[in-house]
């Protein structure tokens, strides 16, 4: 006897759906990205990315009205910060944001051509490192004074290389034919 197709354990097919393009969406994120490949969120980073998507596809199953760009940029910023120790200030969760909300409204209603660019998009990108530079961005609280010339510009300067003379290289010790080490003096004069 096989089960009803109507079954709570059966998630519908919008639900299947909506969370390959939300995995897919993720899975493509710079930020997010950099931080699995990093392992900012420990040795598990992977398994929050999947964990992220299936909080992301709850919130739009079991919330009424659904969830808008606000709510899913803040969750997503929150768990980057909780989960990933990052804070993002660089618009680009308002943009995932932005996609989920669209991929849901498209796929409830039917279509299926924003998952298939989502999925085609963390196609190209699968395998590959992401290049980056860890920084703390233009408008950062973080200042360092030590950076500033003593005039007050901002622009950085290149250390000055110290002139290093090579220093003369020592003797080779000679040794006599007993078997002994001749010490030579320092001075002229010998005594």
């Amino acid at each position: 006897m096989s089960a009803p197709a109507s079954a709570p354990s059966n998630p519908s097919p919008t639900s299947v759906l909506f969370a390959r393009g939300v995995i897919a969406r993720l899975a493509y994120w710079p930020a997010l990205r950099i931080a699995v490949e990093q392992g900012w969120g420990g040795p598990e980073s992977a398994d929050k990315r999947t964990w992220l998507a299936s909080v992301l596809v709850d919130d739009f199953e079991e919330q009424d009205p659904k969830p808008d760009v606000d709510y899913v940029e803040d969750r997503l910023l929150q768990v980057m910060a909780d989960e990933f120790d990052t804070v993002l200030e660089d618009g680009s969760a308002e943009a995932v944001a932005k996609d989920v909300v669209r991929l849901w409204a498209e796929v409830a209603a039917g279509g299926t051509a924003l998952l298939a660019e989502f999925e085609d998009r963390a196609d190209k990108l699968s395998g590959k490192k992401i290049q980056a530079e860890e920084g703390t961005g233009d408008n950062s609280d973080w200042e360092d004074e030590s950076d500033e010339d003593e005039d007050g510009a901002d622009e950085e300067q290149a250390p000055q290389l110290l002139d290093h003379q090579p220093r003369p290289q020592k003797e080779e010790p000679q040794m006599d034919e007993d078997g002994f080490i001749t010490v030579k003096g320092k001075g002229k004069s010998h005594r």
